[in-house]
């Protein structure tokens, strides 16, 4: 029985995201909140970012003017790997069916991570897509947002481009350099036409990986944190470095592995691994 209607699988191709209410259970939400919240704790000891990925670079990623006193956790790369929790909603929960719904019975992990912005938190996404950061053979991917706490105009939510994930794929070079953002000139194109997702805590944003998104400050007094994972169909098989590696990478979430692979044409810079915490030093002008 498929998980989602054919309305539903109509929208996200057309749209490029659909958004699911209740999308997990009551307890799995609050497990993963509890979760964030002894790590949001743990960070006040912190200054700086610290722990260690499977690459050497940090797990916890701080935000500048991060502290004891008002502490700014903004991720958490790799979370399945430290919590039975993220592991099981990532591979055990209705998340895998919503996906294999829409690319196929066999479904592959890529990667997770926790992205917070707590309250008054200055943190801001310029506008990507994640396709370029993490190449595969073919674009079936999606990368999947579940919401932590409702997702309001006020706190930062997820701007999108409806349609954008059938255009082109923008660099995220610029200058000889890799930003991790789509330059400046496309911009006022994209907010003229971009839509913003809302949702109570528990809902779910499925977003193709070539859509075009970004998202504000949080201008609210609560946080905003999504747990994303991003899964590929099975027979898409990476071609670059994971930007952020996991020893659960490439563990099939549904269905089997085919033994092939799938190849869509296409032309596309090498992204850049960033040599900081995550993807926001880059954007931030770093590296």
């Amino acid at each position: 029985m498929s998980a989602l209607t054919k309305k539903q699988i109509n929208e996200f191709w057309q749209v490029g995201a659909l958004t699911i209410q209740d999308a997990i259970s009551q307890k799995e939400l609050a497990d993963l909140n509890t979760a964030f919240s002894q790590w949001v704790e743990e960070s006040r000891a912190y200054s700086e970012a610290y722990g260690t990925i499977l690459d050497g670079r940090p797990r916890f990623d701080v935000e500048p003017g991060h502290s004891k006193d008002q502490p700014a956790l903004r991720r958490v790369a790799s979370p399945t790997e430290i919590s039975s929790v993220c592991e099981h909603t990532t591979f055990d929960s209705r998340i895998g069916d919503y996906v294999a719904d829409l690319l196929g019975p066999n479904i592959r992990f890529h990667h997770a991570k926790m992205n917070s912005k707590l309250p008054n938190s200055k943190t801001v996404v310029k506008w990507h897509q994640d396709f370029p950061f993490d190449p595969h053979s073919n674009t079936d991917q999606i990368t999947a947002l579940l919401f932590l706490n409702d997702v309001t105009p006020e706190n930062g939510p997820l701007k999108i481009v409806p349609g954008s994930h059938k255009g082109k794929l923008h660099s995220l070079w610029h200058g000889g350099q890799f930003t991790g953002a789509i330059d400046d000139a496309e911009i006022p194109d994209f907010e003229a036409n971009a839509i913003e997702c809302y949702g109570l805590a528990g809902s779910l944003c499925l977003m193709h990986v070539c859509l075009a998104h970004a998202s504000g400050e949080n201008r609210s007094s609560g946080p905003r944190t999504l747990y994303i994972n991003t899964y590929a169909a099975a027979d898409a098989v990476p071609l670059s470095p994971f930007a952020v590696p996991s020893t659960h990478a490439g563990r099939i979430v549904r269905g089997v592995d085919p033994k092939t692979i799938r190849t869509t044409a296409f032309d596309l810079e090498f992204p850049e691994i960033p040599k900081g915490a995550s993807f926001f030093v880059q954007q931030a002008g770093g590296n």
